[in-house]
């Protein structure tokens, strides 16, 4: 006997992709999820690949994991697709130290990050012609 399948807790228009302990702090990697919530998703391609921030290279391939698992996994229109979230949060923080004068020494924090990107389906829009 196994263990019962896992409820999905997303809705059937959806499907996400998550990256853990991303090398960022997660101020700084929710600026660039900011800039692709509620973006169709080839225009938050298109925005990530522009962008000159070096953390979007890797929330644009975890927004591309997310439509490859919506097109692939839950066979949805790739052209309909709108990243409905991008939340950030904290991972582990490691804690360094930088000698200072006098034998001291200071403490440093490098940040860890996870990313979960969400993508839906939209409604058939009708033109009104």
């Amino acid at each position: 006997m196994s263990k019962p399948k896992h409820p999905r807790s997303l809705a059937e228009t959806e499907a996400q992709a998550v990256t853990w302990n991303i090398r960022v702090s997660p101020r700084k990697l929710n600026l660039v999820a900011g800039l692709i919530r509620g973006r169709r998703a080839a225009e938050a391609v298109a925005t990530l690949t522009f962008s000159k921030r070096r953390i979007a290279v890797t929330v644009k391939k975890t927004l591309e994991s997310a439509i490859a698992n919506a097109e692939n996994n839950h066979q949805l229109d790739v052209d309909r697709l709108v990243v409905s979230k991008a939340e950030v949060g904290r991972a582990m923080v490691m804690k360094r130290f930088s000698a200072r004068g006098r034998g001291r020494a200071a403490r440093v924090e490098k940040w860890f990050s996870n990313l979960k990107i969400v993508v839906a389906e939209q409604a058939q829009q009708q033109d009104a012609a």
